[in-house]
């Protein structure tokens, strides 16, 4: 994948303005609706399950999070995105701490048997989980990595039939054959409460403009993970909350030159 491409699925999302059905979690929906307007698309974060369907049917991409489960949630994300396959908007799961719990990890189980999936971005344990690796998961942390993470990565696309995009030190991204890794990204996004179901929700902004799951995928990882370098040249010695302000900021102003000089990533198979 050319860096141009991703440049110019940047400014597809910018021209567009996709409509994002957001059903997430309460910790993350402010930061994540700002995020989404800063990058130039339009995040809606309806959950009631009155309604959910019929918004999912008119968005451009419907993201799932299950950050903060409640049975009234699970209802409506299972209406929403049967809403969505049928309409053929494609759905992005984040299953936020799955293998922390069991409610949690059925829960995403049960979504997977009943959705089908066009990205799943989570992190190394949370995928592991949802494939039936056996990794202990602390709250949303990924957990200690046991073994080679593109293989966790490549065989987790191939059981779920979906794209995977598992994101950590580096960040793999596959379909269970082609498999990019990115090295962009800052230490400081983990300081930061919702940074990763943002980057979700960013990936369900690139895939309402672009029909190849993979490359939309990639393409918002790398974009994300160029925002926040930037970002953080130029508040890191701050602290976090000077780099999540500065971070918002350059979601609106990053464009295809910054990702031509600043991406880092390759295909490695």
């Amino acid at each position: 994948m050319e860096k141009a491409f991703i440049g110019d699925m940047l400014e597809r999302v910018r021209r567009q303005n996709p409509l994002v059905h957001n059903i997430t979690n309460i910790v993350v929906a402010n930061f994540t609706a700002n995020g989404l307007l800063a990058l130039g698309a339009a995040p809606v974060m309806a959950d009631a399950i009155e309604e959910v369907a019929e918004m999912a049917g008119k968005a451009g991409s419907l993201v799932i999070n299950i950050g903060t489960l409640k049975g009234k949630d699970v209802e409506a994300m299972l209406a929403a995105g049967k809403a969505a396959n049928e309409k053929g908007v494609p759905v992005v799961l984040d299953p936020v701490a799955a293998g922390a719990t069991a409610y949690r990890t059925e829960t995403a189980k049960k979504l997977l048997e009943n959705l089908e999936m066009a990205i799943i971005r989570g992190n190394a344990g949370e995928i592991a989980n949802i494939s039936g690796e056996n990794w202990v998961v602390r709250g949303v942390d990924a957990g200690e990595i046991k073994g080679d993470p593109i293989e966790l990565a490549v065989s987790a696309a191939r059981k779920l039939n979906t794209v995977i995009a598992m994101t950590g030190k580096d960040d793999i991204i596959t379909d269970g054959e082609t498999i990019y890794v990115v090295r962009n990204g800052h230490p400081l996004l983990t300081k930061v409460t919702g940074a990763g179901c943002l980057l979700t929700s960013v990936v369900g902004a690139f895939v309402a403009v672009e029909k190849d799951f993979l490359k939309a995928a990639a393409g918002a990882v790398i974009s994300y993970g160029v925002i926040a370098d930037i970002a953080a040249s130029k508040t890191a010695a701050k602290g976090p909350g000077s780099f999540q302000i500065e971070f918002l900021d350059h979601l609106s102003q990053v464009g295809p030159d910054d990702i031509e000089k600043h991406s880092s990533f390759e295909e490695v198979r």
